[in-house]
């Protein structure tokens, strides 16, 4: 006898908002299913407004209702049970956050919480990362946003220090990365990687996806530095228009991917990793894991 649950998560980032939909099943004496029912994701690159204004435009708002009252359509159509709905860097940063999350649910009816860095990492840990994690390895998790990247170290299996560093694709793109803030990413990440032989990174976010999905690559199988470095270059050898046309890219992907390849390319170099795992993991799938298991 099996028990059906149908629970939803919207992913409100800096580069797009997303509605994912999740079908659980529970069997007596077997590990519960999570498997995704539905992926919406929607362009709206509110940092664009967030990181260079400090506000959300209201041509962006009023995309933003519409796309809430679809995904509460599409909630209604797939008879989703409960659902959260968390918003990140972007609406963090914007004067007028709270007052967007106050229009949206008057216009939508949809509730929003806007989180901090600590929380998004904490809620995307939880995802199935501990099932990836071999207990004697070391392992550098760098989930890699619009705003912001999240950095955790996992050793034994637990958390040795975890930090979230405005460094986000969509801030790159703007050139509102300073030095200063590279220089405090590396420090951190030499600091806290000096006393492990050896480092193997995890990568999350939409980018590092997409960069996987091009190699060819088996799920379980690792990229490696040198792959990730010679995509890098192949990335910048091309115009935004040759990504979109040649590789297939949308092209609110083409031109965030290479920011975000950069970021992760720093992070090996820094850690000393010559490998990273992309396990498809994300805020969306970590916000139906914390609802399942009561921890938001």
């Amino acid at each position: 006898m099996i028990k059906l649950r149908k629970y939803a998560a919207i992913d409100i980032g800096s580069n797009a908002m997303r509605l994912l939909i999740v079908n659980i099943v529970e069997q007596e004496g077997k590990e519960t299913q999570f498997n995704k029912s539905s992926l919406v994701r929607v362009p709206i690159r509110l940092g664009q407004d967030a990181f260079t204004v400090g506000e959300i435009s209201p041509e962006n708002i009023e995309r933003m209702c519409d796309a809430m009252k679809a995904f509460n359509l599409l909630m209604k159509v797939h008879k989703v049970q409960s659902y959260k709905a968390f918003a990140t860097s972007a609406m963090r940063e914007a004067y007028n956050g709270n007052e967007v999350v106050e229009i949206i649910k008057e216009k939508a009816d949809i509730n929003i919480e806007i989180i901090d860095g600590k929380k998004e990492a904490a809620i995307i840990a939880s995802t199935d990362l501990y099932h990836l994690l071999n207990t004697d390895q070391t392992y550098l998790f760098v989930d890699v946003g619009g705003g912001s990247t999240e950095f955790t170290l996992f050793s034994n299996g637990k958390i040795v220090n975890s930090r979230s560093f405005k460094a986000g694709t969509v801030r790159l793109l703007n050139d509102m990365v300073h030095d200063v803030v590279w220089e405090e990413i590396e420090k951190w990440i030499r600091a806290i990687t000096v006393d492990f032989e050896e480092v193997t990174l995890i990568g999350s976010g939409g980018n590092i996806n997409k960069l996987f999905k091009m190699s060819g690559k088996m799920q379980e199988k690792p990229l490696s530095y040198i792959y990730i470095n010679s995509q890098y270059s192949f990335l910048n050898s091309l115009t935004y228009e040759q990504r979109i046309s040649e590789l297939g890219l949308n092209p609110d992907r083409a031109d965030v991917i290479i920011p975000a390849v950069r970021i992760y390319l720093n992070a090996m170099k820094w850690s000393g990793a010559r490998q990273i795992y992309v396990p498809k993991i994300g805020l969306s799938d970590g916000i139906v894991k914390s609802m399942y298991y009561d921890k938001i």
